[in-house]
């Protein structure tokens, strides 16, 4: 049937209908344009919902039985020609190429008939394309956001683990790339643990929305057979059903969900990246990428460029951009379903790969650095990092903080006039700007001591640090 089929269009151009593997051609009289064919056709990418299509077609088989619309040996015969084309499917996957199947659907279709011959053909009984594809789609996610869940807790814990390593690692704190305040190392590999942290709880939540059955509303109106969804729900591990079978064939709001989620995540791991960067160059100096994850010139032999992480960077962009195209594609939409919801599935499986791979080469990444300490610590005691502390020991003097952020801002001018820090005034110099001003002031002045009075939770000092990588550490175990 295949060689007669291709004969066709090698001579025409156009495909007679009746002999297309397609599931609507009863209507049509005509030919079809190949050109249209192969634009209309999206096998090329929903062939990857192959597995969950045969899952989801077991399920609607066994509840077309439990209806009494399949025979017990009708049932039995699909069910085994279902698990052959699975079968096939997994391990061989040129099982695929060749084929002119409009759909996943078609296909597997087409292979039922042809292995079992017309029982196949009553297994599209009760449903439609349309909550087909919403229900193979779901299921495809549902392990997808299973599967980034645990990579983004796998970036976490490669984020916890360099933390752990580095306890007494200091670099600055930057507002406006300018440096602000000593932080611990710890502290900045934390912040963005944060960030995972909601990414993950995210994708969490979003999949309660995902884990609803559309099966069963048929192309809009639902389904006249006695279909009992709570049973099929029950069977491909669904929480419910969906309330209303026109939005469940029209609903794709938990793809724009999931690519959403998916943007916030490369959102973070592209500042990750841009840090990591920056603190890889020359002019920082405190990271250096081993040769796993950097990459040379094909000109300057000294060069070791962070192109790994420049990726990361850029391919963020790429998953913006699908959430836009979806949200621009539903925008205007009349219901029920309509074709350009075809495109959903390209923007979401790219997102998911994108996600994937830049989760894992920034884990990869994360094992794959070495500190420069000594860099980081010297970047971190220069520039007047130590300045808010002076202002708040006139504040704890009695000094009004207004009148000590100016008093401590003369202080700075004058530093900079000489080329000195703050604690390399001496008591008198200190003195004349404010008689409130101490010996004990220079204490107050050291790294350390800026380090320990950030003790509030959440705050930097290295006892709160320690206990707030305990409670992540645990959060993650759990």
């Amino acid at each position: 049937m295949h060689d007669a089929w291709s004969s066709t269009l090698e001579a025409t151009g156009r495909i007679e209908l009746s002999d297309s593997k397609n599931l609507w051609g009863g209507r049509f009289t005509g030919e079809a344009d190949r050109g249209f064919v192969d634009f209309n056709r999206s096998f090329g990418f929903d062939r990857r919902l192959f597995a969950v299509d045969v899952r989801a077609s077991l399920a609607h088989c066994n509840s077309l039985a439990s209806a009494g619309v399949l025979s017990g040996e009708e049932a039995k015969k699909i069910t085994e020609g279902l698990q052959t084309i699975l079968d096939r499917g997994i391990a061989d996957p040129g099982y695929f190429d060749l084929d002119e199947s409009e759909d996943v659907h078609s296909f597997v279709e087409s292979r039922l008939v042809e292995l079992i011959g017309d029982p196949g053909r009553k297994l599209h009984t009760g449903r439609s394309r349309n909550d087909q594809v919403a229900t193979d789609l779901r299921l495809w996610l549902r392990d997808a956001i299973d599967d980034l869940v645990q990579r983004v807790a796998a970036t976490q814990g490669a984020l916890l683990d360099l933390a752990e390593s580095h306890l007494e690692a200091v670099l600055p704190g930057y507002t406006h790339l300018q440096r602000a305040q000593p932080i611990l190392f710890a502290h900045w590999c934390l912040a963005y643990f944060e960030m995972f942290s909601r990414d993950y709880e995210r994708l969490v939540d979003c999949r309660k929305r995902v884990n609803i059955l559309p099966l069963g509303s048929a192309a809009l109106a639902g389904t006249s057979y006695p279909i009992d969804r709570e049973s099929v729900a029950r069977e491909l591990g669904f929480d419910s059903v969906s309330r209303n079978s026109i939005d469940a064939v029209s609903d794709r709001d938990f793809c724009v969900e999931f690519v959403s989620a998916s943007s916030l995540i490369m959102v973070h791991l592209s500042r990750l990246a841009e840090d990591v960067i920056l603190y890889s160059t020359t002019e920082f100096g405190f990271f250096e990428l081993s040769d796993a994850v950097a990459t040379g010139s094909s000109l300057m032999p000294q060069k070791k460029n962070p192109d790994s992480m420049e990726l990361v960077r850029g391919k963020a962009g790429r998953v913006f951009g699908h959430n836009t195209s979806l949200l621009a594609m539903l925008k205007g939409l009349p219901l029920a379903y309509n074709k350009d919801m075809q495109e959903d599935k390209e923007a979401v499986f790219d997102s998911f790969d994108t996600v994937r791979s830049c989760l894992d080469v920034s884990a990869t990444v994360l094992r794959n650095v070495r500190l420069n300490e000594d860099q980081m610590r010297a970047a971190a005691t220069k520039g007047y990092l130590n300045a808010t502390e002076l202002a708040d020991y006139l504040v704890s003097k009695g000094m009004p903080f207004r009148d000590a952020h100016e008093t401590v801002g003369r202080a700075v001018v004058r530093a900079m006039q000489r080329g000195i820090e703050l604690q390399e005034f001496s008591i008198d110099e200190l003195q004349s700007l404010s008689q409130l001003i101490q010996q004990d002031v220079f204490e107050v002045l050291t790294l350390k001591s800026a380090l320990a009075t950030k003790a509030q939770r959440g705050g930097t000092a290295p006892d709160t640090v320690a206990a707030a990588l305990a409670k992540a550490r645990s959060t993650l175990l759990g």
